[in-house]
């Protein structure tokens, strides 16, 4: 009796080892494939909120564009409109835009505090 429960041990116990060896590589293939997704998905929404910033700023710049072309000839800017362009010029720049509209944002407080100051 001894004899064979050592027997069935013997046996038993590589198979037993071997198929808990298989699940761990299985587990193992599983959570790389995962992370390899989960990877893609990532860089694909970067991909995706980098061209959603990107439009973003360029309408805002053709906004800001329009807003210095018409206030400047105008010689005036109404306050409500001067708001706006700060707050446009402050989500373009915090977009990472910068350079001319920067300029142009100097020359609208110029207009601005011209206008106050009359």
């Amino acid at each position: 009796m001894k004899d064979v429960l050592m027997q069935t041990y013997i046996i038993a116990l590589p198979i037993l080892l071997g198929y808990i060896v298989w699940l761990l590589q299985e587990q193992k293939k599983k959570q790389e494939q995962d992370a390899k997704e989960r990877d893609e998905r990532i860089a694909e929404e970067r991909k995706k909120r980098d061209a959603n910033s990107a439009g973003t700023m360029l309408l805002l710049r053709v906004q800001l564009i329009e807003y210095h072309g018409k206030y400047m000839k105008l010689g005036k800017i109404p306050s409500y409109a001067y708001e706006n362009f700060c707050e446009m010029y402050e989500a373009y720049h915090r977009l990472g835009g910068n350079g001319m509209i920067t300029k142009m944002k100097q020359e609208i407080e110029e207009l601005h505090l011209k206008q106050k100051g009359e």
